[in-house]
């Protein structure tokens, strides 16, 4: 995996990798993906592309920003094709450039295949040198094309065979969908760290549509029904004879990141077969049971806490209400316009509601803490506000390493929690008290009654599968 820090301290938080989607036999295919990877935007906003094929030619358009302003009518006229498939990126690996947004177009000796992919591989180096040696030529620094280039280099007689020898070899997390003229194909890997729903649109007059999509959120917009999850371990192939299904890998156990659950995902996404919201109105129940505390007030810190602080309100029996709102329509390129205005950037953003918080004791729900500094503009806002006590609750627990899998998380050494007390944290972002979710507790309310196994690295430092050190995969000079 290729990671890049966050240097920029503006929002420190934890950032979504991709979201992919695929559409199979639909007259406007290129329109239902559009609709959702606006619906899956939240998991990527600095590219976004759209391929689409017609059974003998095969188009690709992407560019820089968001779907919306990419894909106007005229350019999703373009776009012509019953099938589709669509990608929009946040950067964990690779350049931050056009030539790194996806569908990623690639003519092979296997025909022409486009590819989009959630996730992070873990195992590049060897690959690439091998692939190299053998005559491949990459046009991009992301490690999707990686996995292109080993179907195009596969010795399987068919291309189903071919993708599914190049997915058993390489390690880490992806959740792919791939088009061919005339096939769609969407996988996971072994473990299903990343997630990857199918569903239908149904049509009375001929076959239905088939759909892929990150989030089921996106399924909603198109009007198409939830089938199921694509296994961990599984290769679906879509063609007209129907919905083919192979695994290419068994017997590995279940490791799907369970930060989908506590901050990624949409609350109304349907997630590793259990509802965002579910598990984040738990992970607030457990919270007041772990660390409840007397107060006047339940206040989220907008978007990421107010499914975990409405949970903790119902079990505390303390009132909820929105004591920061949030101005939705700050983009991430402000600047400061001097460093001394230090809590400027968090002020752009939210606001605190004076009448409610002066001289109330507040119960401050937030999902994370990464590196402190925004958690403590906030308790110092609240408190500004006419606070008289800031006790802050995260609903997972602490966060002390790294990602290896997609997700964009700083070093271990500017994780706050890796390298201070909890007792250290919470005299540095100046609350009365702090508490976090118990790994127990965030673990039982994910899961539910779904038997599902979570990847919980980043807050015990067990990975799942064999890694490098972030740094020595990826020169500094290439990472941003």
């Amino acid at each position: 995996m290729r990671a890049r820090g966050l240097d920029n301290e503006e929002d420190p938080k934890l950032r979504e990798e991709c979201g992919v989607a695929a559409v199979y036999n639909h007259p406007e295919a290129a329109r239902q993906v559009y609709l959702s990877l606006y619906a899956l935007q939240h998991r990527g906003q600095e590219s976004a592309g759209i391929a689409t094929a017609d059974g003998k030619t095969l188009s690709n358009i992407k560019g820089m920003g968001l779907v919306a302003d990419i894909f106007t009518e005229d350019v999703l006229a373009k776009l012509q094709g019953d099938m589709s498939i669509g990608h929009t990126r946040y950067s964990t690996t690779g350049d931050s450039a056009l030539l790194n947004a996806q569908p990623i177009r690639v003519e092979s000796t296997k025909g022409l295949i486009a590819i989009a992919h959630n996730g992070n591989l873990v195992n590049l180096g060897n690959i690439r040198t091998r692939l190299e040696r053998e005559g491949a030529y990459f046009q991009t620094t992301s490690d999707s094309e990686i996995i292109v280039q080993l179907i195009a280099h596969s010795k399987a007689g068919t291309l189903v065979d071919a993708i599914a020898d190049s997915l058993s070899q390489v390690d880490g997390a992806f959740s792919i969908v791939m088009m061919t003229r005339d096939r769609i194909f969407a996988a996971r890997d072994p473990r299903g760290f990343r997630p990857l729903s199918m569903g239908v649109i149904e049509n009375p007059d001929g076959p239905d549509t088939v759909v892929f999509a990150s989030e089921t959120c996106a399924f909603d917009l198109l009007r198409a029904k939830y089938v199921r999850d694509v296994e961990p371990g599984e290769l679906v192939m879509v063609s007209k004879d129907g919905v083919t299904s192979r695994r290419y890998s068994t017997g590995v156990k279940q490791a799907s990141c369970v930060f989908e659950h506590v901050y990624f995902a949409r609350p109304d996404s349907k997630i590793f077969n259990r509802w965002v919201q579910e598990s984040r109105e738990e992970m607030g129940r457990q919270l007041a049971r772990e660390s409840g505390v007397p107060a006047d007030l339940v206040v989220p810190v907008p978007d990421s806490g107010v499914t975990a602080a409405i949970g903790y309100a119902a079990e505390s029996g303390i009132p909820f209400r929105f004591g920061l709102i949030r101005n939705h329509y700050v983009g991430r390129t402000f600047i400061e316009p001097e460093q001394r205005v230090r809590d400027f950037g968090v002020k752009l953003k939210l606001n605190p509601v004076r009448n409610l918080l002066q001289g109330k004791r507040i119960i401050l729900v937030d999902d994370s803490i990464i590196r402190g500094t925004t958690s403590r503009k906030i308790v110092r806002m609240v408190r500004a506000a006419g606070a008289k006590e800031v006790h802050l609750r995260i609903s997972c627990p602490p966060t002390i390493s790294p990602c290896h899998y997609g997700i964009d998380t700083p070093r271990k050494s500017e994780l706050i929690a890796a390298n201070q007390s909890i007792e250290e944290i919470r005299s540095f972002i100046e609350a009365d008290t702090l508490a976090y979710l118990s790994l127990d507790g965030m673990q039982h309310a994910c899961a539910g009654d779904t038997g599902n196994q979570f990847c919980v690295a980043c807050f015990t430092g067990n990975y799942p599968t064999e890694w490098v050190d972030v740094d020595s995969i990826l020169p500094a000079t290439a990472s941003l």
